[in-house]
């Protein structure tokens, strides 16, 4: 078959081109911008599909009050939508909005059931902790956030992976945490040649 004037059968059994990965990521008000923005910004560069999900409105007003409009509401999208993983944010009290909400809840339930990347930063790794989440698995969160991490073993590495679930510390490392992403959803080949054109060291 062809594609835009080029034969891709060659490359059929090794790349999917018809299935682009796809993830979700939630806007609760008070969102840590750099956490948010900068996985989302990583994750496009990629070619992964990853919608903006707005808690409560579409125009969410982070916590050092830069505005965006998601390219969503919770309420606009379903819990059986094909999502390869989703992505949870923190600051304050953006974390806080995204655990009181139970669509968000729903998702994270969904993902969790269908072993699909669940991530989490900064202060959100709590709300899985409190959902019984991270129980004997590696985790690691924002300083004083520990205790909120019921049952996991906390890590002191900046970006961690256990199975599905992954964590890290804060904004910081917003780039380190996206680019694991995007290692695990597309490859490792790929973070490497995107960290080279953006310069990371």
């Amino acid at each position: 078959s062809k594609m835009l004037g080029c034969d891709i059968s060659k490359y059929q059994g090794k790349v999917d081109f018809f299935k682009m990965k796809k993830a979700g990521i939630f806007f609760g008000k008070g969102y840590e911008e750099i956490e948010a923005l900068t996985v989302v910004d990583l994750l496009r560069r990629a070619g992964i599909e990853i919608e903006s999900v707005g808690v409560g409105s579409s125009l969410i007003s982070g916590s050092h009050v830069i505005k965006i409009v998601c390219d969503k509401t919770v309420s606009d999208i379903s819990v059986n939508d094909n999502l390869n993983g989703i992505i949870l944010p923190g600051g304050m009290p953006g974390t806080t909005n995204l655990m009181n909400n139970s669509r968000v809840e729903d998702f994270i339930d969904k993902c969790y059931q269908n072993k699909k990347l669940i991530c989490a930063i900064c202060a959100a790794p709590s709300i899985l902790g409190k959902k019984g989440l991270l129980k004997d698995k590696k985790a690691t969160c924002f300083p004083g956030f520990e205790e909120e991490l019921k049952g996991a073993k906390l890590c002191h590495s900046t970006v961690v992976v256990d199975g599905k679930i992954i964590t890290a510390k804060g904004a910081g490392v917003a780039l380190d945490f996206g680019l694991k992403l995007v290692e695990l959803l597309v490859s490792e080949e790929k973070a490497k040649s995107l960290k080279e054109s953006l310069q990371c060291r």
